[in-house]
């Protein structure tokens, strides 16, 4: 049976880039989601879309359905004093505010005594992930999670985190 748009699934992954694990939630909480909104990288959605509760796949998602190919158009130098106070290193990810008010996050590819080169590509772009997935449940939404967008299980409580324990959300 198909997962349909607006239900709330969760599932538990390991997600690798080749033969390195790069995240997972196995033995943690599982990640709950509303299916069909964008929530999670659209490869792995699509991936898990006819798996029955219970099932586990392992599911290939290409660069391109996952965070986008790697664009070298995306690279910025910057004068090094834009940077004072930092102990910079090659390879660090720093955060920042962009033209919209979101944050942004880039990471440093080079550094010079002038200039700083940073990249705003996503640290996985350009790459091919493997999730290993297991289907833990699907659900129809409660009419205020159709209306919200935001499962039960990750809606924050009065003391401000969410869930059952929900580090999904940032609490931890």
């Amino acid at each position: 049976m198909a997962i349909e748009t607006n239900q709330i699934v969760s599932i538990q992954y390991e997600v690798r880039d080749g033969s390195t694990v790069i995240d997972s939630n196995l033995g943690g909480e599982p990640l709950v989601f509303m299916f069909g909104k964008g929530q999670i990288i659209p490869g792995l959605e699509k991936g898990i879309a006819t798996l029955s509760i219970g099932e586990r796949a392992d599911v290939l998602v290409k660069s391109e359905d996952a965070y986008g190919t790697y664009n070298d158009e995306a690279l910025q130098e910057l004068p090094r004093e834009q940077f004072a106070g930092i102990d910079l290193n090659v390879g660090m990810t720093l955060y920042g505010q962009g033209e919209d008010g979101g944050t942004v996050q880039v990471i440093v590819k080079e550094i010079s005594d002038e200039a700083v080169v940073i990249d705003f590509n996503h640290p996985l772009a350009g790459k091919d992930l493997m999730f290993s997935v297991t289907l833990n449940s699907v659900r129809d939404a409660s009419a205020e999670e159709a209306m919200t967008g935001i499962p039960a299980e990750n809606r924050m409580s009065d003391s401000g985190c969410c869930g059952s324990g929900g580090h999904s959300c940032g609490c931890h």
